[in-house]
């Protein structure tokens, strides 16, 4: 009988737990259980409910034990940057705080006035996020810090509380900023000026290494089943290139959600001076392999605005509506800080098209148009930096996740950049946790197979560039970044 894998995939709005089976050579997937995430304002930050978060994955643990399932294989995924500060006694001191959070807006600055930013780049060779966890810890509580036996990622945390065991998956440890880049340690330095140790921490594993039983004894109340627990690659989007079918010679990949993180898979770092300054960063992948890639601020755009409409249309609804707009209207730095966590996303595109005196969108498929565009022409223009940066032509792009279903989208981009894009599979996420899982257990040879087994068991749909269209309107845009009064992200 086929062995079955579940993902925990969790994003910062939604979670769920996703159940596969490998047959014949093609994976399954059945969504058993989902529900909604979110950050909330408590005792003065915007902090994470991980009770809650644990809570329902027990709750889907028990459907899946009620469906007839009884011995599962287990991994975790989330979002990066963000940790949990546990106790002695083994217990959270408080509840996370959200990379949202506005408490590191300056530490980026304090932080450089004391360690140059080209020296932490050449020992990290991660890119320069205000809310990476060196920052957060920067602005952390000093008192809390002193209390404080582990500082957990928080799916290494959810880990923690299900098997008992303490790691530090190297994906996302990678992304906090501190992990030396070539070595594979924290850099003792950068430590010492957040006021923290190397001891603080767990031992750091690979992605693919078991972690345990879950222990059932601890959660008496939920009938569940026998699970394996496997540290997966832990940060999502590190699943998600390991979910990313990986076509074409030179491919990039996209992993669109709520985030969009574009960039390519390497096997060696890229920390030169030409990637410092474009401010690309070099996170750990799975099985080896280097996340060389960008953030960009993606798909919360379009979540915000349409919970600014009160949830009237459907994310379909407002891209058909987008579709009736004529795109390019108006020129956004989609990673302008200020669209980062506005009062109001609306109002505040609004508000950045009438200070650089452009035609300012009023209607909800406008509004959705003119955040389609500006992705489009973002992305097409880093696609530009990654070939001037790596020294090869990207012949295509992989876009995965939820993004992946957004046609207008995935053809504006294919259009403006003059390169095929593949899209799909849009869980891509749990299907890498889930393909990191089955290579643990021998079900699958390497990620190379994987690949292949993905790319016949789920739907990709390719788009070609259409002839003739927006012509130059890629270095319109690129000459309005340049003469933008707002810098990006940094």
């Amino acid at each position: 009988m086929a062995k079955t894998y579940v993902a925990v995939d969790i994003g910062a709005s939604s979670g769920r737990l996703m159940l596969s089976q490998l047959t014949d050579g093609k994976m399954s997937l059945k969504e058993m259980h989902r529900f909604k995430n979110g950050f909330t304002l408590k005792n003065g930050h915007d902090r994470w409910d991980i009770d809650h978060i644990i809570k329902e994955i027990l709750l889907g643990l028990q459907k899946i034990k009620k469906a007839g399932y009884n011995e599962i294989s287990l991994g975790i995924d989330t979002w990066a940057v963000d940790y949990v500060l546990v106790g002695k006694d083994g217990r959270k001191l408080e509840d996370p705080i959200s990379y949202r959070d506005a408490r590191t807006t300056n530490a980026i600055k304090d932080l450089t006035a004391k360690v140059s930013k080209e020296r932490i780049y050449q020992k990290t060779g991660i890119q320069f996020l205000n809310f990476n966890t060196l920052y957060q810890l920067f602005e952390e509580n000093r008192e809390l810090l002193s209390k404080t036996d582990k500082i957990m990622m928080i799916p290494d945390y959810i880990g923690f509380v299900l098997t008992n065991k303490a790691v530090l998956e190297v994906t996302n440890a990678s992304t906090t900023q501190m992990l030396s880049l070539r070595e594979g340690l924290f850099d003792q330095n950068l430590l010492k000026e957040v006021n923290v140790k190397q001891e603080q921490f767990p031992k750091l594993v690979d992605a693919g290494t078991p972690l345990g039983k879950l222990d059932r004894s601890k959660f008496s109340d939920y009938d569940l089943p026998d699970t394996d627990v496997i540290t997966v690659a832990t940060h999502d989007t590190a699943s998600a290139v390991v979910g990313a079918p990986g076509m074409g010679h030179h491919w990039a990949y996209l992993s669109s959600g709520t985030w969009s993180l574009l960039g390519a898979e390497l096997n060696v770092p890229e920390n030169g001076p030409e990637a410092f300054k474009e401010n690309y960063t070099n996170e750990w992948g799975a099985y080896g392999t280097y996340r060389f890639l960008k953030n960009i601020m993606g798909l919360w755009m379009v979540q915000c605005v349409k919970r600014e409409l009160d949830d009237q249309y459907s994310f379909s609804e407002l891209a058909e509506m987008a579709s009736k707009v004529k795109p390019f209207e108006q020129f956004i730095n989609i990673n302008d800080e200020r669209f980062v966590n506005p009062k109001n996303m609306i109002a505040e595109i609004q508000a950045y098209c009438r200070e650089t005196g452009q035609k300012i969108p009023n209607t909800p498929g406008a509004i959705v148009m003119a955040i389609y565009s500006n992705l489009a022409l973002f992305y097409a223009h880093e696609i530009e930096k990654l070939n001037q940066i790596l020294g090869y032509q990207i012949d295509t792009l992989n876009i995965v996740g939820g993004g992946s279903n957004v046609s207008l989208l995935n053809q504006l981009t294919s259009t403006v950049a003059g390169i095929a894009v593949y899209a799909g599979p849009s869980e891509a996420t749990a299907i890498g946790n889930l393909v990191v899982q089955m290579i643990t257990r021998s079900d699958i040879l390497n990620v190379y197979l994987a690949r292949r087994i993905i790319s016949a068991s789920f739907a990709i749909k390719k788009y070609e560039p259409e002839k003739g269209k927006y012509e130059g309107i890629l270095a319109d845009y690129v000459n309005f970044l340049h003469t933008a009064k707002r810098g990006e992200v940094i």
